[in-house]
């Protein structure tokens, strides 16, 4: 039995999963619409985040103190990735300027994941 509490919506209705007989087999109960069934199975079979992190930007003399820019991912990443991602953003040195929403890291290790500038930094 899992206990979770679902992010699709305010309600955040309080979710309880029980594996029937197998991985396969999952029934939920708790949820207020249909999404929250959704979002248990997807959180117990593949659980995928959001991913902010920082960039390391090459510095001139526009940038002042500003070292690093602040990047997300498009989508969501697998849980299990999301080290490997964090390494290459880590590693990823960009170069000025840079406008908001601009791709940084297009189509991530073929996952279709692209990291965008969340900053505009010229």
């Amino acid at each position: 039995m899992h206990n979770l509490t679902c992010i699709i919506c305010p309600i955040g209705c309080s979710l309880e999963i029980e594996n029937t007989d197998s991985q396969d087999n999952l029934f939920v109960k708790g949820n207020k619409c249909p999404r929250g069934v959704d979002y248990a199975i997807e959180e117990i079979r593949a659980p995928k985040r959001i991913v902010t992190a920082t960039a390391f930007i090459i510095t001139g003399e526009k940038t002042g103190s500003i070292r690093r820019i602040p990047v997300k991912t498009s989508v969501p990443c697998p849980r299990e990735k999301i080290s490997a991602l964090l390494r290459d953003i880590y590693e990823l040195k960009v170069a000025l300027p840079v406008k908001t929403g601009a791709i940084l890291i297009s189509d991530w290790d073929g996952k279709g994941i692209d990291v965008v500038a969340t900053r505009r930094i010229d």
